[in-house]
């Protein structure tokens, strides 16, 4: 079946660019692109459905390529406490921080999780959301880690969006393994991956490379359990110090590294060389009040592609909005609304692997689009909140939210 979207005018971002088709139509088959181009060269068919979209500029789906989407508990309050003074050392000395996240998870049903966590992703979707990345890391034992796991595969079920699961279990030391963290590396590299992987239930690996978190030794240790199954790694590297976590994951030719306030221009090399993608995250940035910027020049200079995402998490960054974090990265990182289109876009795509079926509008690709009443593709960035009247489209079908 053969659906023509026409009167439009499409932001394809191919290459990482805006590729501006004016006055464009689509024509899709079933999930996929079957054609796009001007409108007057629409080619001649019996189109089961034909679409006005009434002038709107056409963009790919926005991908959230780093999100902690599913977690148990509020740390609101933390929030307020912090802002009145109190220190983040102070709150998680009396049982706050990623503990009290833990705690909260590890409390929480599967139905409990899923439904708080259904809400929040349904908020990312009415932001024009058509792929979505989730980590666990909350959970921290097997039968935790498990649980977030299920309730990751069942939002992707149960909502109109593309969910990958990324399993996160180096994400911080639990309070079992205190002091032991050597321990906690080997009951994530001899049980918790095997099992996991082989429920189905992981699309790719993931870990904390940081001071207060692990070692890249411990971190490499991790990544070749992997390897060893199969799966593809990323890295939260150089958010609060340089321990060249970047440059460890381009070894393994990791998808992304994320983060990256503190990466030298040598990560940035080494992350060209190997293709892995840039993940900039200014919701967490923004909410941490953090001073030292991810280093831009070095970033474009050797040509490492750059993506946005919105770091969904309860005790760093809050974000329900792609769009917002648009707007941040122009204004805290200065990059162009070009720039942060393609990250969230083509970019964030590739962060996924996902980079030759998604993140933009070609032949042959996934049909996600959204049509957008905006003025031009530099609105996305520009407005802060609110919705802007929209179409989503998901694999070839009207999922407007």
């Amino acid at each position: 079946m053969k659906t023509l979207w026409q009167h439009c005018h499409v932001a394809t971002m191919a290459h990482g660019k805006y590729s501006i088709i004016e006055d464009a139509a689509l024509v899709t088959a079933g999930s996929l692109i079957e054609w796009i181009g001007p409108r007057s060269q629409v080619p001649t068919a019996d189109y089961a459905q034909v679409y006005d979209l009434q002038g709107a500029w056409v963009t790919p789906g926005l991908i959230d390529c780093h999100t902690h989407t599913v977690f148990g508990g509020n740390r609101s309050g933390e929030f307020e406490q912090r802002l009145e003074g109190v220190s983040y050392a102070e709150i998680a000395a009396k049982g706050g921080g990623i503990a009290s996240t833990v705690r909260a998870t590890r409390a929480a049903s599967e139905d409990e999780l899923f439904a708080s966590a259904h809400k929040r992703l349904r908020s990312l979707l009415r932001d024009g959301v058509t792929t979505v990345e989730i980590k666990s890391g909350y959970g921290l034992d097997l039968a935790s880690e498990r649980k977030l796991l299920r309730v990751i595969r069942r939002l992707g079920d149960a909502l109109p969006v593309s969910v990958r699961a990324t399993c996160l279990a180096a994400h911080a030391l639990p309070p079992e393994y205190k002091d032991r963290a050597d321990d906690y590396i080997d009951h994530i590299c001899t049980e918790m991956l095997p099992a996991l992987a082989a429920e189905g239930l992981v699309d790719a690996v993931d870990a904390f490379c940081e001071y207060l978190a692990f070692s890249p030794e411990q971190v490499e240790r991790v990544f070749k359990v992997a390897q060893q199954l199969g799966l593809p790694v990323k890295l939260h590297a150089e958010q609060l110090s340089s321990l060249h976590g970047s440059s460890l994951a381009a070894r393994y030719h990791a998808l992304s590294a994320d983060h990256l306030e503190f990466m030298t221009e040598e990560d940035a090399i080494a992350m060209a060389a190997s293709g892995t993608v840039a993940v900039l995250l200014p919701g967490a940035f923004y909410f941490l009040r953090e001073t030292q910027l991810p280093p831009m020049d070095a970033l474009r200079k050797h040509g490492v592609k750059i993506a946005i995402a919105s770091d969904l998490n309860p005790g760093t960054s809050p974000a329900l909005s792609v769009r917002l974090m648009l707007n941040m990265a122009c204004t805290l990182f200065r990059m162009t609304p070009e720039e942060a289109l393609a990250g969230a876009t083509q970019h964030a795509a590739t962060a996924l692997g996902m980079g030759d079926t998604h993140g933009s509008l070609e032949v042959g690709k996934v049909a996600d689009f959204v049509a957008w009443q905006i003025d031009r593709p530099a609105d996305l960035a520009y407005w802060l909140g609110g919705e802007l009247d929209k179409r989503v489209v998901r694999h070839g079908v009207d999922v407007t939210v």
